[in-house]
């Protein structure tokens, strides 16, 4: 098998399961057919399904040298707006960068972003500094993380009233300190923990946030680009906001809701890490 080729995975259950877990922002296409299909290579008669149903994830023999990269985040990580099995997530152009070179195509990249993730509430799915383990500590072969986590958080403060100043002074200070523990905790593992700064979402008709949530941001990239905070920084907010408005995204890498990048801004963000981040 080779690196980056897609692996086929066919699972036969002897009775309709009574619980399932999904990932509906899998942008891959699953197929569903009756009846034992194990030895099926045609699936002629199989229902396709845009999701991801009971894998969790797939561990392959590995060279002593291979190392991986964990990216944790929100739909941005997870790649919303790909068109199914495109494989244009930022995660997938930096995977596509990595094999190309000589010092890093031994590094994978395990995508665990979560559409609507945040850093600390509840939004959608486990926080990431709560799922830190099972998502980051536990993961085979792991020496680099990348956290890029915190729109939600900041955009759902005061998505349905305005947030007082002193809620968003508590709320800064709370997602400051749940960086710091999930760096903390990385570099216990003896993992080298990068930091991707939030990028723009001024026009967002979901979130709508105002100057006060911009502020907000503002301060918590100033954290996070402050050197001694994070191992290293992607500058993610530099590379796609628009010069001449700063809140936003550059129209040419906005999707059109003016928080999830367009495929061009997907690739610009993969081609934003620097490679060097990663060599041996």
């Amino acid at each position: 098998m080779k690196a980056l080729q897609d692996v086929a995975i066919s699972t036969r259950f002897a009775a309709l399961p009574q619980q399932q877990t999904g990932h509906g922002g899998a942008r891959t296409r699953s197929w569903i057919a009756p009846g034992d299909r194990l030895g099926d290579s045609t699936f002629a008669d199989a229902t396709p399904v845009e999701r991801w149903f009971q894998i969790a994830g797939v561990e392959v023999d590995a060279a002593p040298t291979a190392r991986a990269i964990v990216a944790l985040g929100d739909s941005i990580t997870d790649g919303y707006g790909v068109k199914d099995g495109s494989h244009q997530r930022w995660t997938d152009g930096l995977a596509r960068r990595l094999s190309t070179h000589a010092t890093t195509q031994d590094v994978a990249v395990l995508n665990h972003g979560i559409g609507g993730n945040c850093l600390l509430a509840e939004c959608s799915g486990t926080n990431a500094l709560a799922r830190f383990d099972s998502d980051v500590a536990s993961q085979p072969g792991v020496r680099y993380l990348i956290v890029l986590e915190g729109i939600n958080d900041l955009g759902a403060l005061g998505r349905e009233r305005v947030a007082t100043p002193e809620e968003r002074r508590a709320h800064v200070a709370r997602m400051v300190g749940g960086y710091a523990q999930i760096v903390a905790r990385a570099r216990a593992l003896g993992l080298k923990v990068i930091g991707g700064t939030v990028m723009p979402f001024a026009g967002n008709e979901y979130y709508h946030p105002d100057a006060a949530a911009e502020a907000a941001r503002q301060a918590i990239n100033v954290w996070i680009r402050t050197p001694g905070h994070f191992d290293a920084v992607i500058d993610f907010d530099q590379v796609v906001r628009d010069p001449a408005r700063p809140d936003r995204l550059l129209p040419a890498y906005d999707s059109g809701d003016h928080l999830h990048p367009s495929m061009a801004g997907y690739r610009a963000m993969a081609d934003a890490v620097p490679l060097t981040l990663f060599a041996r």
